[in-house]
């Protein structure tokens, strides 16, 4: 979160004390986002949409995956190029350009970043869980698997599916469960291989 406090720009309450300073800081973010490009791994999980039926479940509120071309993502965290009204988690409008102070959807509401803060409800989990239970594989790429209910996820995948974990400092290690493959590299070295030898099989 650079140099803010999470507590300050990624919580409820953080909005409700400076809404400025956390618009700025999403208003920053998004910014940023409009500059970069899909990676080695993201394209490499498209690619793996040729051969099966992939599912894309991600932490990020980017959309990479999107750009990328992968078809079927969903979003635990939200997305920083949406926004949504501060009176409902449904109304969603998509938001490219800054949310400032004074924004309000058609009913007079304020926007906000279509962000789950801290403290606020994963309205997507089960449809993760779901996701997750029906896996013929599962792979995990590049996250400190500390951050719950997404880490958790691993929990609800079958025991003979086959799980693979891309990092370059795993967080978790074989003693975890007997269907662990690690694969201890960064995402964009990782995920082209495994994609590879996927795809071969």
């Amino acid at each position: 979160m650079g140099r803010h406090d999470v507590m300050e720009v990624a919580t409820p309450e953080g909005f409700q004390k400076n809404p400025e300073l956390v618009l700025e800081f999403y208003n920053q973010r998004r910014r940023q986002l409009l500059t970069v490009e899909p990676n080695a791994a993201h394209k490499a999980l498209v690619d793996l949409e040729a051969k099966y039926n992939v599912h894309i479940i991600t932490q990020n509120v980017d959309d990479l995956h999107e750009r990328a071309g992968s078809s079927q993502v969903l979003h635990l965290h939200g997305e920083l190029l949406k926004a949504r009204s501060m009176n409902s988690t449904s109304e969603i409008f998509e938001q490219k350009k800054d949310i400032l102070l004074g924004d309000t959807c058609k009913n007079g509401y304020q926007l906000r970043p279509h962000i789950v803060w801290f403290g606020e409800a994963v309205p997507l989990l089960e449809d993760a869980i779901s996701i997750t239970e029906k896996a013929d594989y599962l792979i995990i790429i590049g996250t400190s698997m500390q951050v719950y209910p997404a880490a958790s996820l691993i929990d609800f995948v079958d025991s003979a599916t086959p799980i693979y974990f891309i990092d370059p400092k795993p967080a978790i290690s074989k003693t975890h469960k007997n269907n662990l493959t690690i694969i201890p590299e960064t995402a964009v070295a990782g995920t082209p291989n495994l994609v590879a030898s996927l795809i071969d099989r």
